[in-house]
């Protein structure tokens, strides 16, 4: 017990020492100012648990006030941190954030210096004293609905969009699971020699030429449907002359159609079924030798087919058979004295084969080898000269595809092609066959093309079996802007009707195109034409001249 209470004795005896000399002083302070005394009375103030809040600061004695040069006595709240709602949070330090202007930042990069002109104030470095330009506070997009956005509950994932490389290309509309783009065209111009005749007459003329074309969205099997048709119309005549029936019908106005449905059907992995089905409407070239004299318009011909066939993969190697059927028809000729001319010797149908295989040597370079035979059936056993035209024929050919990143792509093939005819009067036509689609990016706005066609095609020159037809053609195409397309095209071709009459054609040609929107454009087009020929007074030349307007959906 002495031990525990010996603390409070020293204690109390220290206090006893101390306080008689500090309690003569408080009495002293409390006369002395008797404001002190209310101060530390007991107040509300001295039970807030603020910081000051047992001595507020406005009773303070150390607060300002007039007397010691103060300007009031309120004291001066605090400047509040900025608010951090609606800010896009930084994680992390950037590089080089507290290196200097010169030399290498930490992932070893120059630190070049901004160039100033002369007399420019230089910028201030950031540093203690010149702290760093606050950053500019990011801006927060409207916000978007669900439905846009592709989050609603239960909302199907919406599909990518593609890249659109021509921002002024035809879009289409979407009919069910069909995409369909519709155009027409509408030309006028003036043509100097639209018969193709030695004495050239001119005449002006107008053209519309509608098209639509509906594709497949699917994901397996595809239908195609490319439909293009025009018809063209001129201002003059050409009736018969006092000499004679006139070379050239009354009326050249002419229709032309060409149609094909196209369809695959994927019935395995590596096994596809390719069918086709196609129509033509067309007439005789102005100047071909085919052409009746005294006639009063072209007859129109009528080409309708179709293939089937199918294609299957073993590995790299490719191997597709088809069938196809065509038949081919001409109205009655209409002549100027009123009488017709029936054309049933040149009514023929044709059947027959084609076969290719390929393979995929490597990315964009697949060579291939095809074949064809097929015989030709006339509805008249012997034509209008007293010739059986029935015929068999085909070609084989060797060639390549080109897929080179998308710079070049297209073929090219060459082969050879024989006919024989049933009247033994008629010779064999055979000769050398080219085949090419080729399109070159030369540059992001220059575009080059190549074709080449071939062919064996029937006449109605008496002794001649038949005229094989070549025909070359380069192009190039420019965008001087994304809305302003230039073209240049020049060709050549040869037909050689069984060595009797050889003609030879050349071409040249301009188009420019502006493009106001997606849906309009403005056409314009000058072209020449040659045709120097083996046959006395045959050779002829042309020129048109055409502007006109293009009409897309």
């Amino acid at each position: 017990m002495q031990g525990s209470q010996q603390p409070v004795r020293l204690w109390d005896h220290r206090w006893r020492a101390s306080g008689w000399r500090v309690l003569p002083v408080c009495c002293v302070l409390i006369l002395w100012n008797p404001a002190t005394a209310l101060a530390q009375a007991l107040t509300a103030d001295m039970m807030n648990p603020a910081q000051g809040g047992f001595a507020p600061a406005d009773k303070s004695l150390l607060r300002k006030t007039a007397d010691n040069g103060a300007d009031d006595d309120t004291p001066k709240r605090s400047a509040r941190a900025p608010s951090r709602i609606g800010a896009i949070p930084t994680y992390g330090v950037p590089p080089a954030s507290g290196a200097a202007d010169v030399g290498f930042d930490s992932l070893n990069r120059t630190r070049k210096k901004p160039k100033l002109y002369p007399g420019a104030p230089k910028p201030k470095i950031a540093g203690p004293g010149n702290p760093p330009p606050a950053a500019p506070k990011a801006k927060i997009a409207a916000p978007v609905s669900q439905s846009v956005a592709g989050t609603f509950p239960g909302q199907p994932q919406r599909r990518r969009l593609k890249v659109d490389d021509d921002p002024f290309a035809n879009v289409g509309f979407h009919t069910g699971t069909f995409l369909t783009k519709a155009a027409v065209e509408l030309w006028g111009g003036y043509n100097t020699n639209p018969g193709r005749i030695n004495t050239p007459k001119g005449s002006a003329f107008y053209t519309v030429a509608p098209e639509l074309l509906i594709a497949s969205d699917w994901e397996r099997h595809s239908l195609i449907a490319d439909l293009r048709g025009s018809f063209t119309g001129y201002e003059a005549t050409f009736p018969p002359t006092a000499s004679g029936p006139s070379p050239v019908p009354t009326s050249i106005d002419a229709p032309t159609f060409n149609g094909k449905i196209t369809g695959r059907v994927d019935a395995a992995r590596d096994t596809r079924i390719n069918t086709e089905l196609r129509m033509r409407v067309f007439t005789d070239n102005p100047g071909s030798p085919n052409i009746q004299a005294g006639l009063a318009q072209y007859p129109l011909a009528t080409n309708i087919g179709g293939t089937a066939g199918v294609e299957h993969d073993f590995n790299r190697l490719t191997v597709s058979v088809a069938g196809l059927a065509d038949r081919t028809t001409y109205q009655q000729s209409k002549l100027t004295d009123g009488s017709t001319f029936t054309n049933d010797d040149r009514n023929f149908n044709q059947f027959g084969g084609l076969g290719r295989v390929s393979y995929d040597l490597m990315p964009g370079l697949k060579p291939f080898g095809e074949f064809s035979a097929d015989t030709r059936l006339h509805d008249v056993k012997s034509d209008r000269s007293g010739y059986q035209r029935d015929s068999t024929g085909g070609y084989v050919k060797a060639g390549t595809s080109f897929e080179f990143s998308r710079l070049l792509t297209g073929e090219a093939a060459i082969g050879y092609s024989r006919r024989t005819y049933q009247d033994p009067r008629l010779t064999d036509m055979k000769g050398l066959l080219t085949s090419a689609s080729l399109i070159w990016t030369a540059t992001g706005l220059t575009t080059v093309r190549f074709d080449a066609t071939s062919s064996i095609d029937e006449t109605t020159l008496p002794g001649v079996s038949g005229v094989i037809s070549r025909d070359y053609s380069l192009q190039v195409d420019h965008a001087f802007r994304r809305w302003l397309i230039g073209t240049a095209k020049v060709g050549t071709g040869t037909s050689d009707y069984d060595g009797t009459r050889f003609d030879r054609r050349y071409f040249v040609e301009g188009d420019l195109v502006y493009k106001l929107s997606r849906t309009f454009q403005i056409k314009g087009q000058v072209r020449h034409d040659w045709l120097n020929s083996s046959a006395n007074g045959a050779s002829s030349a042309a020129t048109v001249v055409m502007l006109g307007i293009r009409v897309q959906r």
